[in-house]
């Protein structure tokens, strides 16, 4: 099992259950119940998510008399956004390169339309 901290933030996100519960928690605090209520699964399923998602550092849970709400922290999600930065430059290249084929495309079949 991977052990640094990036590896395991994308362990937790690779998850859909886990997103929708970071999103969820993206609007504001919410108990363990209210987690559970959009999913068809046991209490001890989720209970096992969240685990994953405050093993990762992405949620905390407080205490609150009674009850635990969980909270997002969304710092490590910084640590993903740097990682996929590097990755920007790629991205940006290539769509110049497509914008550029694309102008030349469209060029060309302007040159057509004109010599008929």
């Amino acid at each position: 099992m991977a052990t640094d901290p990036l590896s395991v933030i994308f362990a937790a996100l690779a998850d859909p259950t886990r997103r929708a519960i970071l999103a969820r928690l993206a609007e504001g605090p919410a108990t363990v119940k209210e987690l559970s209520a959009p999913f068809a699964m046991s209490g001890p399923a989720i209970s096992k998510h969240l685990r994953v998602l405050e093993r990762a550092g992405l949620i905390t849970r407080g205490r609150d008399a009674q009850w635990r709400p969980c909270h997002l922290s969304a710092a490590p999600l910084k640590e993903v956004a740097d990682w996929a930065e590097h990755y920007r430059r790629f991205w940006d290249a290539s769509y110049a390169r497509l914008d550029s084929y694309l102008q030349q495309m469209k060029d060309e079949e302007s040159d057509d339309g004109h010599d008929r």
